[in-house]
């Protein structure tokens, strides 16, 4: 075995030696760079694609051929004589590649330049060797400019899936595709203390960054074209097909411990007030100047299938990252980001079946094993004294499991009738163990370890997608049409015993309150409550095993009516076999005004069906304020309950959107700007608690409703410039959003309108919105050496803490004040305002050799904290999650290898 492993690796290197790396710059010819050129070794499968800037990099035998083909381009080849081609190409004559994927259009010749709708692409690899972020919401927060994600600490379980969003839009209001086939959301919905309050999104962050080639977010009405979901946009992203070519990365980071602010003495979680490593609130361990400390270790590979361009690429990813602890208040002694053991898998691949005919799949796996704090018990009636003196900090540990899976076959007829059939599976798990509690009832019998059941969502997606483009029809008409078949399913499964039950004095569930009583708490002389604290576990009468189909037809078509003027339409048919039917069509044009500047703009309506989650999701839980804890039913939509309070059965969001923009393209500077305005009727929304005194004492019920109507307008930016002189690579890149939300009307009936959804939920509606996000990127590079320095400032955000849901009487005045005024003086107590922040990110590139790269750097350089609060805020620290995060700096070092 040993002779064959040494002749194998002989074999390897002999291989290695005899390639040869050639680089360079592919444009068009008013210089401009051309994202997207495929670049292959003539009479192989290996190739690779220009980045956003042009660029390329590809290792290839001695003596090889290069082609260079783009969609509407005529290809070239170039000999290999040297280690650097620079490449032109004419637009004339060029050929139509079937397998480019731009989203936003089905006509195979259309490029982000000349689209009809605002696109973003972006290069991940570019993006993720020239920063220290770790996870893809990560990365889109700092290049992206519409785009936001947060980071939760005290939300449950949305402290392991970062609610993400486009244009302020709710997280599920944008659609996600993994190399243009729908992906599936996440079976968690957003309860506690997060943007996105209500929602249920995708969780991006099952993806592993190291499999993708790049991201294609379109930042437009769309769901006339793919469907539900796309109101706000679709975010499209595009997996490796790259071969011979073995890339990884070795990164390890951590976070500043020193919170800036002003402090009481004593306050927990400070830099001298460290928690155990269990967590439990009881004990605390050694000082730490760093804490969060997170490995990521990645790895993609791709080889050759046969030799008519098949090929198979894996990405492999595990990531291992710490919690933080910040300062809370001090009944929060554990405030901070979830802890986080993630493996990834992601294969792609495509096999030729003919000349015209080929059959591809791709999916992927997720594992992740998270640990978060939930809310200190320092209370009477929940801490047990002989288990946990002094009180305790549960922990809500999950394990969630991602999977997909999606397979096809697309073919090319001798008409010119491109077809692709294809298959898409996927499946999200959450799965809740609760450690470090109690169930109070069972006092010191109790077990401080409980699984607490979960979730989940299953979706299977059957498309037929045909197109075929007509180039001898004025400047070119490309028709599209097909037709998808869905199916959805959502379960709720219960947890073990102790999780949920309240056991009398006797140590038996309670079923008949009139014979049976718990345990009576000494201290508070009120019954001990039951469940796993912290988070309660499912109970039977939680579970949920629903499903549901739709059917839908959709046709589009874009005709180039000149060489200067395009238009385009879709109008889409959707059947819901929980809500029935809806159409919605778009209209878009683009306009070349020169040879330099598009004008371009559409118009469309759209809609989003109501997830299985907000229809049926249901659980008892206790909520802090500071008025004390609050035991709440959050009912299912289909429920008695639901009913009784008035609440209509759950429909579609409804949009209307329009946007107006330009681009312009002058040699080495680049810019995009695009005005929108998104119009929401009967937006899902999570309502304020009722009082239910039926349900029991102290009792609250709450419900999802089609709450509100919104109406959001704003501007994207993106302006962008590259250049080399002499060996200086120099580029920079501005790019902003600019966005107003106003909720433009209540749906609450005859129901209390501060109870449905009063000033604090509009709060958090509107935070998911901030007025305005800028960053500044500039890179640096000559030879073995690049930098890059970014400046992002996050605007100002208003919150309204507990205060709000205090009596409005403790801010009257004056007995001549009106109840607006007491309303308006409870308000602004209760406002909390986070100032705009600059955040500052620094990146050092080493090119220590041709395949290895040593980089070092900081997040938020300066270690930037948003604005310290004086009352305690919706998750018990002195910060909401903000978009700027609550971690302060972030240290990391990387390296990088290419074989």
């Amino acid at each position: 075995m040993k002779k064959i492993a040494l002749f194998l690796f002989l074999l390897n290197t002999m291989f290695l030696f005899a390639q040869k790396e050639i680089s360079g710059v592919v444009k068009d010819k008013s210089g401009a760079p051309l994202p997207g050129v495929n670049v292959l070794e003539k009479g192989t499968a290996n190739g690779v694609s220009t980045d956003f800037e042009g660029s390329y990099r590809i290792k290839v035998k001695e003596g090889a051929t290069l082609i260079f083909s783009y969609v509407g381009y005529s290809s070239i080849e170039k000999k290999v004589t040297g280690d650097k081609i620079e490449v032109i190409l004419d637009e004339s004559g060029g050929q139509i590649l079937s397998d480019v994927v731009v989203v936003g259009s089905r006509n195979a010749k259309r490029t982000v330049v000349n689209s009809a709708v605002p696109i973003d692409v972006i290069n991940v690899k570019d993006v993720t060797t020239q920063s220290g972020k770790l996870e893809i919401n990560e990365l889109l927060q700092y290049v992206a400019p519409s785009f936001n994600a947060n980071k939760q600490s005290g939300s449950d379980g949305a402290d392991h899936v970062d609610p993400a969003s486009l244009r302020g839009m709710g997280p599920d209001q944008t659609l996600v595709l993994i190399n243009g086939k729908r992906r599936h959301q996440s079976s968690l919905i957003n309860l506690f203390g997060t943007r996105g309050r209500g929602n249920t999104g995708t969780d991006l962050n099952a993806i592993p960054a190291a499999s993708i080639k790049r991201i294609e977010i379109l930042r437009d009405g769309a769901a006339a074209q793919y469907g539900s979901d796309a109101i706000a946009g679709v975010i499209n992203i595009v997996t490796n097909d790259n071969i011979n070519e073995f890339t990884g990365a070795i990164t390890y980071g951590a976070f500043n411990t020193d919170a800036k602010g002003d402090f009481p003495d004593g306050t927990a979680n400070t830099k001298d007030f460290r928690l155990d490593k269990k967590g439990n609130g009881n004990s605390f361990g050694k000082n730490q100047n760093f804490d969060g400390g997170s490995l990521k270790v990645s790895a993609n590979y791709g080889t050759a299938i046969g030799t008519q361009g098949g090929y198979v690429n894996v990405t492999g990813e595990f990531l291992n990252k710490n919690k933080t602890l910040r300062p809370g208040f001090d009944f929060r002694k554990g405030f901070g980001e979830a802890e986080i053991q993630g493996v990834n898998l992601f294969v792609n691949l495509a096999i030729p079946i003919s000349d015209k005919t080929e059959f591809y799949a791709f999916g992927g796996s997720n594992f992740r094993d998270t640990d978060a704090y939930a809310f200190t018990r320092n209370d009477g009636e929940r801490v047990v004294e002989s288990i946990y003196p002094g009180g305790y900090t549960p922990r809500i540990t999950s394990k969630i499991n991602d999977n997909s899976l999606a397979a096809g076959v697309r073919t090319e007829t001798s008409a010119g009738w491109k077809w692709d059939l294809s298959n898409t599976f996927g499946k999200n798990k959450f799965q809740y163990d609760i450690k470090g509690t109690i169930n109070a009832s069972l006092e010191d019998k109790s077990p401080r370890e409980f699984d607490a059941g979960g979730h989940s969502l299953l979706q299977n997606t059957t498309n037929l997608d045909v197109s075929k483009n007509y180039g001898d029809i004025l400047g070119g008409l490309n028709i599209a049409f097909g037709t998808e078949f869905r199916v959805e399913k959502f379960e709720i499964f219960a947890g073990e015993e102790g999780s949920y039950a309240t056991y009398d004095t006797n140590g038996v569930p309670i079923t008949n309150p009139a014979t049976q009583s718990a345990p009576i708490d000494p201290i508070s002389g009120e019954p001990r409550p039951g469940g796993s604290q912290g988070f309660p576990g499912y109970s039977p009468a939680n579970e949920v095993n629903k499903s549901r189909t739709n059917f839908s037809l959709y046709a589009d078509a874009e005709l180039d009516v000149t060489e200067a003027w395009m238009v385009s339409g879709a109008v889409r048919y959707e059947n819901y076999s929980d809500f029935g039917s809806t159409v919605n069509g778009k209209f878009a044009s683009r306009l070349k005004i020169t040879d330099h500047i598009n004008l371009r703009g559409s118009v469309s309506t759209g809609f989003r069906a109501p997830s299985l989650a907000q229809i049926y999701y249901n659980l008892h839980f206790t909520n802090f304020s500071s008025a004390g804890a609050t035991e709440v039913l959050l009912a299912a939509n289909d429920s008695e309950i639901t009913k009784s309070f008035g609440i209509e059965k759950l429909n579609e969001e409804k949009a209307i959107n329009a946007s107006l923009g330009f681009t312009a393209n002058f040699g080495d500077f680049t810019a995009t700007v695009d005005g929108y305005l998104i119009n929401v009727k009967d937006r899902i929304v999570l309502t304020g608690y009722f009082d239910a005194p039926a349900l029991g004492n102290k009792s609250k019920a709450q419900f999802f409703v089609n709450g509100v109507d919104t109406k959001t307008k704003g501007l994207d930016v993106v302006l962008a410039w590259k250049k080399t002189i002499n060996e200086n690579r120099l580029g920079a890149t501005l790019v902003g959003n600019i966005n107003d939300m106003k909720i433009d009307k209540v749906h609450n009936g005859t129901l209390p309108a501060n109870q449905f959804f009063g000033e604090r939920d509009k709060a958090f509606l509107l935070a998911s919105a901030p007025p305005n996000k800028f960053g500044l990127n500039l890179n640096y590079g000559r030879k073995w050496f690049d930098a890059g320095l970014a400046f992002t400032r996050f605007s100002e955000v208003k919150l309204l803490d507990y205060q709000m849901d205090e009596d409005p009487e403790d801010y009257r005045t004056s007995p001549a004040e009106t109840d607006a005024q007491v309303l308006a003086n409870q308000k602004k107590a209760a406002t909390d305002t986070y100032g705009a922040k600059i955040v500052t990110d620094l990146t050092l590139g080493f090119k220590v050799s041709k395949s290895t790269k040593i980089s070092i750097g900081a997040n938020n350089l300066l270690n930037i904290y948003p604005d310290q609060q004086d009352d305690w805020v919706e998750a018990g620290g002195y910060w909401d999650a903000v978009q700027m995060g609550f971690n302060g700096a972030y240290y990391y070092a990387r390296l990088g290898f290419n074989f």
